[in-house]
Parts: C-alpha cells; sequence; structure tokens
C-alpha cells in the first residue's frame, strides 16, 4: 500500500514543525526518515498513525484520501501498525499475550497459530511465557515487532525502534527486521537519526532539516549527490572546508585542489569564497608542509589522521598504517579528491 502526503504542514503553539512536505512511498518500500532532533521526523509518523491531526495538506493510501483538516479517523480505524522507541509493551501481560493482543476478532486456534508463528519469525518462541520486565531491551523490540506484523497492517511506521539495543545487537536486529518487512512486503517508515541505521535499513532516505525535506532518494544517490549540507555531513561523509578561487585551484588552509575535481554549473571568479566538500577517504598525506598531525585514530578497519591548518581541522581516513606521527608536518593531497561545492 503506497503513502502520499500532498503539501503537509503542521505547527505547534504557532512554532512550524513541518513547512510543505510532498512525499510518497512506494507499496512495500522501507523509507527511513532521517534528520537532526526537532527536524520533525516523530511528528511526521505521529500523522500518518492518526495521533496527531492534519492542520494543513492531505494523507493519501493507495491514492485514496485517509485524512486531511476536516477527515481524521482514529488509530485503530487506519491499518497502520506503529512500534514506538520505548516499545509500549503491556507489563501484565506474557509475551505471547502482548502479540495476541490485536487479534481477538480470531477465534483461538488462529490467534495461537499466528502468535506462533510471528514468535518464531523474530527468534523468540521460548520467551512466549516470560513477562516484559525479565527481557532485554533487544528482546521487548523483537516482542513489539512481533506484535504489530501480527495484524498484518498494510503500513507499519518505526520510531527509533533499534535505539535501546547495544551495537552489535542493533545491527542484528535491523537486518532482521528489513528481512521480515521486504518479506511480507510491509510498506515501512522509519524514523532514526543514526545515517548509518539508516544507510543499512531503506530502500529510500527522506531527509528532514528544521521541518523542511531538504533530499528524497536512495542512500546511493544521498552518498553520490547530496544536496544540502546535512546530508553532505552525515550520509556522504563530506567534510566542509572553506576556500576561495585562484586560476583553476581553490586555495583551502589545507593546500590546493584542483577545480576539474568539482562539478561547477557556472563559471567562478577569482578570489570567490566558496564551501567545499571533500571525502576524507580520498586524501592522503605526505611528509613536510603546512598541516601538523594532532592526532591518529585506529578505528578498526581504518586509522584516522586528525591534521590541523591555520585554525581547522580536517580528518583524513586510510586503511593503510600511517608512516607520519603526531606533531609531524604533513602535507595534504587532494590530486584525487573527491569533492563537491556545498555553498
Amino acid at each position: 500500500m503506497s503513502i502520499r502526503f500532498i503539501d503537509l504542514s503542521h505547527h505547534f503553539n504557532g512554532n512550524p514543525v513541518l513547512h510543505n512536505i510532498d512525499l510518497e512511498i512506494d507499496s512495500g518500500e522501507i523509507v527511513c526518515v532521517l534528520g537532526p532532533s526537532g527536524s520533525g521526523k516523530s511528528t511526521l509518523l505521529r500523522i500518518i498513525a492518526g495521533l496527531e491531526s492534519i492542520q494543513q495538506g492531505q494523507l493519501l493510501l493507495d491514492g485514496k484520501l485517509l485524512a486531511d483538516p476536516q477527515i481524521n479517523p482514529p488509530p485503530e480505524q487506519r491499518s497502520i501498525g506503529l512500534v514506538f522507541q520505548d516499545h509500549v509493551l503491556f507489563p501484565h501481560q506474557t509475551v505471547a499475550e502482548n502479540v495476541a493482543f490485536g487479534l481477538s476478532k480470531m477465534q483461538s486456534k488462529e490467534r495461537e497459530h499466528t502468535v506462533a508463528l510471528q514468535l518464531a519469525n523474530v527468534g523468540i518462541s521460548t520467551l512466549a511465557d516470560r513477562y516484559p520486565h525479565t527481557l532485554s531491551g533487544g528482546q521487548q523490540q523483537r516482542v513489539a515487532l512481533a506484535r504489530a506484523l501480527a495484524t498484518e497492517p498494510d503500513v507499519l511506521l518505526l520510531d527509533e525502534p533499534f535505539a535501546s539495543a547495544d551495537a552489535p545487537l542493533r545491527k542484528s536486529l535491523r537486518e532482521d527486521a528489513r528481512r521480515r518487512l521486504k518479506k511480507a512486503n510491509t510498506t515501512t517508515l522509519m524514523v532514526t537519526h543514526d545515517p548509518a541505521e539508516a544507510m543499512a535499513m531503506a530502500d529510500r532516505i527522506a531527509v528532514l532539516v528544521d521541518g523542511d525535506l531538504v533530499q528524497f532518494g536512495t542512500p546511493e544517490e544521498l552518498w553520490q549527490r547530496p544536496q544540502h549540507p546535512f546530508v553532505a555531513a552525515t550520509i556522504a561523509n563530506l567534510q566542509a572546508l572553506k576556500g576561495r578561487i585562484e586560476g583553476n585551484h581553490c586555495i583551502t588552509a589545507f593546500g590546493k585542489l584542483p577545480l576539474r575535481l568539482l562539478t561547477l554549473t557556472q563559471q567562478l571568479e577569482d578570489n570567490a569564497a566558496i564551501t567545499i566538500g571533500v571525502r576524507a577517504s580520498t586524501l592522503t598525506v605526505s611528509n613536510g608542509g603546512p598541516c601538523i598531525v594532532q592526532d591518529i585514530r585506529f578505528l578498526g578497519d581504518r586509522y584516522t589522521l586528525l591534521v590541523s591548518a591555520e585554525n581547522q581541522q580536517l580528518e583524513i581516513s586510510t586503511t593503510l598504517k600511517p608512516t607520519v606521527r603526531v606533531d609531524d608536518a604533513v602535507n595534504v593531497n587532494f590530486a584525487s579528491a573527491e569533492a563537491m561545492i556545498l555553498s
């Protein structure tokens, strides 16, 4: 089932939260909504779920109007599942009873079969008789996901669903969740503030900044062609550097970057000030130069060098063990840099 927002705007006490959002999610697609705190991510989910009334715009499911400022069916009248960050399990009910919560219209045998199937699907069959307070955060998340999927919703909304799990478990949970959701062909909208999670989970990513939809596309598109500084910094891993144009180069505190490496849509005049984004993994250093190595960190699959020049800092990432040391004077090589103009 497809979801479409048309010209959606929302405010709280006169403070705008969402601005003219136009967004369409295809049937069976997993879309992650990414953005900093206060960008309007959770408000968007609450509007779809029916927990917030639409103030301006329309919400369509499969091309049919579901809600607008005059029409707002309650959550129970929408075929939409919702998993919150804190899971909201019923503490007085067992795991099985929690999963069975929305299945009251089923016959007893059918309900028991559905519960058993859902628990097996998320790998927690042995926990059926346990109570929520005896479970880990990751186990509670699986119960919440099983409960949401048990009713076979047309749309599933996930609000920071893996936040309570530690890093190794979070990776396992999101891989498992994506596999289950794609198998069920469930249209999914997931809120996250973690760009790595969005890249791992999403077919497409919708980026919200200060209530504006600044970019919507596949992880590959956002990585290769960021259209906003937030996307450039958080998804494309581009570092912002200030520079000025001099002939065929952009002059920065760390050295010269050839303009041929930038996609130019207009002629840049000499001495024009610009901000460029450069990818740390495409830079190298050599001994001698105007820059100083401030720190070297080993991150498992790579080394990160922190280099300074003229009160600015630049990260350089390499899979090879650096031959330079902290406090060495170095030159930064931009010859093979992946870079773009940010402003």
